[in-house]
């Protein structure tokens, strides 16, 4: 998967102010524009060969599995999905460089309802395939090696057979998921992306007012929180009525499926085990009063204070490092982090900053956040930034490239298999970051310099254990109660003080109006369930990097097998050749031993920072 490209850079675009000039996204090697010929032409190719591949294989894959021939079908669906998937992804990108766009809003929703229409008629396929019997399809496995190739996929699909339904009621389930579900996600998104903050007299957006939580000056901290918790509120029976539709057609569709807890179809599609999962959270939970509850406790006291308000949490410090990196100086501290680990690391990352392959500049209407689209195996991932200049803002580019990377790298395995699991697709992201970190800090040999760096890891790695790990218990106790009825915007608020009470321990001061905060976080619109992928993530590297520290030899091949293998292996297969277990107690006592070991180093550093 390295890309063979000259390594000079992109030809300059018009300058990006402080920050040297930031790449945006060329989304041709999708579609030239919405209106493209080629789209249109795509778009009809594919309806045509999803009605051809119904009229062809609808109720024939059992005498193809007992006759031969169900490789064929394999290869067919991969290829629509390749096709599907490539117009999905334009539309979608198109669409999050400006969502307040009334047209790209618009060809988002038509290009959604052609797929889903398509998609449709094809729901047929999982479903009788899932409607063999095991001996035939072990016989069909057993007999044509290129099928054998797919005994992974069809090993997850297997799992979903006890959860099917009726034929029928799928297709309702699938056709209404774009007045349903979908709907409510794009208002999610797009009234997020129009909200406006008063910070002190200045009219911001949700971006840049978060930057501001994280604002030396107190003052300016103080003046965003309000910002942000005055919005919210007036927002919030939009929001509240959002999170009920949701939870409450996620509790219709799990109690039709069958499904025994309310986060089974997230683990099942994340090929994890609940059990698992529950060792995770109990774990993580277990370790607040050793990890955020003592580091608040060290930062309020090195603030001075007896209690920290809650725009003090991700405040920098008093001796932080305050630098401006450029776009520049950010790219060649994460491709040599990168380097250094593999030089083959550094050149499969190399493309990214060469084709328009990131979008970085904060810009009206653009998403909120940062993310790694994969597209499709016969393209190449598309990375998305809101790039401020910061030190985190360098260790999300790290973030997101690890993603892109790994999707590359696992794109070979196809459109059925280069997917991969959750719980094993924060790896090579949480990874690069790490990389990164320690690379600069193995350079920094100034005391206090040293101390800001160690300060600003053990915070980002609270925020992606403790706070992701406290999100997904909110999640558990918002829809097991939405159960018994809908929530009023006080239970919500509720729920959310005493989750972050437990998570953030007593030396954070839950200030007035941080109840509405739960308000803006996308994945409990977009993905329930999704955020302990971030803490398995993170504590799956840090028990990776500690074998890594133990012994380098051998370590990059391995690292690049499981990375190559996208969702083609179950997570104990990928992680046995490093000596770990995830089902384990002691895999995730070692993930969290790293976190704790560097804010016992900070507390033996602490008088040198003031």
């Amino acid at each position: 998967m390295t890309d063979s490209k000259s390594l000079a850079a992109a030809p300059a675009k018009e300058g990006h102010n402080r920050f040297g000039t930031l790449p945006e996204w060329d989304l041709t090697d999708l579609y030239a524009s919405p209106d493209a010929p080629e789209l249109k032409a795509d778009l009809k190719r594919a309806a045509e060969e999803a009605k051809a591949f119904a009229s062809d294989y609808k109720g024939r894959l059992e005498t193809l599995a007992r006759e031969g021939g169900l490789i064929e079908a394999i290869r067919r669906t991969e290829a629509l999905g390749d096709l599907t998937g490539r117009i999905a992804s334009f539309a979608y990108l198109n669409y999050a460089q400006n969502t307040v766009d009334p047209a790209r809003a618009k060809f988002l929703g038509d290009v959604s309802q052609a797929l889903t229409d398509m998609s449709t008629g094809l729901i047929f396929f999982e479903l009788e395939l899932n409607r063999i019997e095991d001996g035939v399809l072990d016989a069909a496995l057993e007999a044509d090696p290129d099928l054998a190739r797919y005994r992974p996929w069809f090993a997850e699909l297997r799992k979903a057979k006890p959860y099917q339904l009726e034929d029928r009621v799928e297709q309702l389930f699938n056709e209404k998921s774009v007045s349903g579900a979908q709907a409510w996600n794009r208002l999610f998104d797009e009234t997020m992306a129009s909200l406006e903050f008063d910070v002190d007299g200045e009219t911001l957006g949700l971006e840049a007012t978060l930057n501001l939580m994280s604002d030396r000056n107190e003052k300016k901290r103080a003046a965003a929180f309000k910002g942000l918790s005055t919005t919210l509120q007036q927002n919030g029976r939009l929001f509240t009525h959002i999170t009920n539709v949701l939870a409450k057609d996620k509790e219709i569709s799990d109690r039709w499926r069958g499904y025994a807890d309310i986060a089974d179809s997230r683990h099942m599609a994340n090929s994890v085990e609940r059990e698992v999962v529950d060792a995770l959270e109990t774990a993580v939970r277990s370790a607040y009063p050793r990890l955020s509850h003592r580091y608040y406790a060290m930062k309020a006291k090195w603030f001075g204070k007896d209690q920290l308000d809650a725009w003090d949490r991700n405040a920098p410090l008093p001796t932080s490092d305050e630098r401006i990196f450029d776009w520049e100086t950010a790219k060649s501290t994460v491709l040599e982090a990168y380097g250094r680990f593999s030089p083959e690391l550094a050149e499969v990352a190399q493309p990214f900053f060469e084709g328009g392959w990131i979008d970085a500049p904060v810009k009206p209407g653009k998403s909120p956040g940062a993310f790694a689209h994969p597209t499709v195996p016969s393209a190449h991932p598309y990375l998305m930034l809101n790039y401020l200049g910061k030190a985190r803002d360098v260790m999300t580019l790290a973030h997101e490239l690890g993603h892109g990377v790994h999707q590359r790298l696992a794109a070979p395995q196809g459109p059925l298999m280069a997917p991969t699991p959750l719980t094993l697709a924060e790896t090579a992201s949480v990874f690069g970051e790490m990389l990164t970190f320690r690379s600069l800090l193995e350079k920094t040999t100034d005391p206090k310099q040293r101390f800001a760096l160690l300060s600003s890891k053990v915070e980002d790695m609270l925020n992606t254990v403790v706070r992701q790990i406290a999100f997904y218990s909110f999640e558990r106790r918002v829809h097991t109660e939405r159960r018994q009825g809908e929530l009023t915007r006080e239970q919500l608020n509720a729920i959310w003080m005493e989750i972050s009470a437990e998570s953030l321990g007593p030396a954070i001061r839950l200030n007035d109006g941080y109840e509405v905060f739960w308000s803006y976080i996308p994945h409990f619109i977009h993905s329930p369930f999704y955020v302990y992928a971030y803490a398995f993530g993170d504590c799956l590297v840090n028990s990776l990097y500690a074998q890594y520290e133990k012994s380098s030899a051998g370590f990059a091949e391995r690292y690049f097998e499981l990375l190559k293998a996208g969702g083609s292996k179950h997570h104990s297969e990928l992680l046995a050749p490093f000596g770990l277990d995830a089902k384990d107690p002691q895999f995730w006592s070692l993930g969290l031993s790293m976190i704790e070991r560097l804010i016992g180093e900070l507390e033996a550093t602490a008088p040198q920072a003031n």
